[in-house]
């Protein structure tokens, strides 16, 4: 795996280390990411992780950029060889798929939609040869996902399937982006899932909405007192399929400053995973009761 590096104007260097997305191109981008955070090079300003690539931030009057650059090559060496290895966490996020909100907001957009006689859901499952809507619901939720990036709005996480490439769903963007999201839908596009942080435009498909705040900049939140934004990348998502009154009671433990996002410790192993996916995902899944 080759990365590609270029300077992104006088303050920027941006390093692709895959043209497609992959577990592996994650890991190397986020051990690079982790080792220049550690290393606190002079001069280094912002560090901007994200799928398969990374880009960061320096004061050219601080470090040259070629000097930097010779840095981020010479570490990238030694990333290669370190073991994929992750201490990290693994969160069950609560989703009341086909929710009324977001098919309010998908019906008033369907002129923007590949399939305007289907929900979106409808046409996710149809498009990957399942059955029924539930069939779909069960293998969205069924596997675990990686949190590859935040970003694109505050808060926001793009999550990657942990199933082998000829399991994971595929579904394109709308064809021209709505104007208006719910805030904390679950929507997709391309390979990857989301959570829409706050209400807004967007083209990913909507499946469904969490009960679960994920942003909150006031930090009234109880579990976003620390920090404003929940995630970050290298974090596992499980999502968890709920009913309507489990929604309304989500809601109202959240307003009590009750809701805690369930949460395991957990250690993922890339090599691992690679040899047994299914069993690597049950075994990270083996504190939550699987619904």
């Amino acid at each position: 795996m080759t990365s590609r590096y270029t300077f992104g104007g006088d303050e920027h260097v941006f390093v692709e280390i895959n043209e497609e997305m992959s577990l592996e191109a994650f890991f190397k981008s986020l051990s690079m990411t982790n080792a220049v955070r550690e290393a606190n090079i002079k001069g280094v300003r912002e560090i901007c992780p994200a799928n398969a690539s990374y880009q960061i931030k320096f004061n050219p009057d601080q470090i040259h950029p070629d000097d930097l650059m010779a840095e981020l090559k010479r570490m990238e060496e030694q990333a290669e060889k370190a073991e994929a290895v992750l201490n990290t966490r693994i969160v069950e996020v609560p989703v009341f798929y086909q929710d009324p909100w977001t098919h309010e907001t998908l019906m008033r957009f369907r002129e923007r939609h590949q399939d305007p006689n289907a929900t979106d859901i409808e046409f996710a499952a149809n498009l990957n040869g399942y059955g029924s809507v539930e069939d779909f619901i069960r293998a969205h939720s069924g596997a675990p996902w990686f949190v590859s990036m935040v970003g694109f709005v505050s808060g926001l996480p793009f999550l990657y399937q942990m199933v082998e490439r000829a399991r994971q769903i595929q579904v394109p963007k709308y064809l021209s982006p709505r104007t208006d999201t719910p805030k904390l839908t679950v929507g997709y596009g391309g390979s990857f899932s989301c959570i829409y942080s706050v209400r807004g435009a967007g083209g990913y498909q909507m499946f469904g909405i969490t009960p679960m705040p994920i942003y909150d900049p006031e930090q009234k939140i109880t579990y976003l007192r620390d920090f404003m934004v929940f995630f970050k990348p290298g974090d596992i998502v499980k999502w968890k399929p709920i009913q309507r009154d489990e929604y309304d009671q989500a809601l109202a433990d959240v307003e009590a400053g009750k809701f805690q996002p369930k949460i395991h410790d957990v250690v993922f192993d890339l090599e691992k995973f690679n040899k047994d996916i299914d069993g690597t995902n049950a075994k990270l899944l083996e504190g939550f009761h699987v619904h």
